[in-house]
């Protein structure tokens, strides 16, 4: 089964191949087969929606604002030393959605306790549904960028989040 761009590929092959004239032919008819086999498989056509709808990424308060951050949200429970809320560009500070007080406490940023973190936290997550609502709303409309406070970027809260967050967007 082809995907778009392969089938963009074989298109492009068969124009230097055939000539323009029979090509475009043969183009409309792969095109339409990839489009027809994505209308008839459901699973398909949501992940593509999902893949082209949502993105949500993860970024430092430290580092700039670009573009393509789309509604960017604070998710640490206290505000970042050295940033003031007049330039640090964001939706809302989400208070909420941080690991509690004794979760982040125990973590204390020890990748050897990441995972049994990411359990914990994502039990925590789920007794707070109404917490983190406001983030996959935004990611189904569009880009998120979870901003933090960490050292660490490959053990920390919003990374945790980040991966929560994926896992509904793909259950729904």
């Amino acid at each position: 089964m082809l995907n778009r761009f392969q089938a963009i590929g074989r298109c492009d092959s068969l124009r230097s191949e055939l000539g323009n004239n029979h090509a475009q032919d043969q183009t409309r008819t792969i095109m339409r087969n990839v489009s027809s086999r994505q209308r008839r498989d459901p699973a398909i056509a949501r992940n593509n929606l999902l893949a082209s709808t949502m993105s949500i990424q993860t970024k430092r308060v430290y580092d700039g604002a670009a573009k393509t951050d789309g509604a960017r949200f604070l998710v640490e429970r206290f505000w970042p030393r050295g940033v003031t809320k007049e330039t640090l560009r964001m939706e809302a500070w989400l208070r909420d959605v941080a690991p509690s007080d004794a979760l982040r406490k125990w973590f204390a940023h020890d990748p050897k306790k990441w995972r049994e973190f990411q359990h914990r936290y994502a039990k925590e997550l789920d007794g707070h549904a109404r917490a983190w609502q406001p983030l996959l709303e935004a990611a189904r409309n569009g880009n998120v960028t979870l901003l933090y406070s960490a050292h660490d970027i490959q053990h920390n809260n919003a990374i945790a989040l980040k991966s929560y967050l994926e896992a509904k967007l793909k259950k729904r």
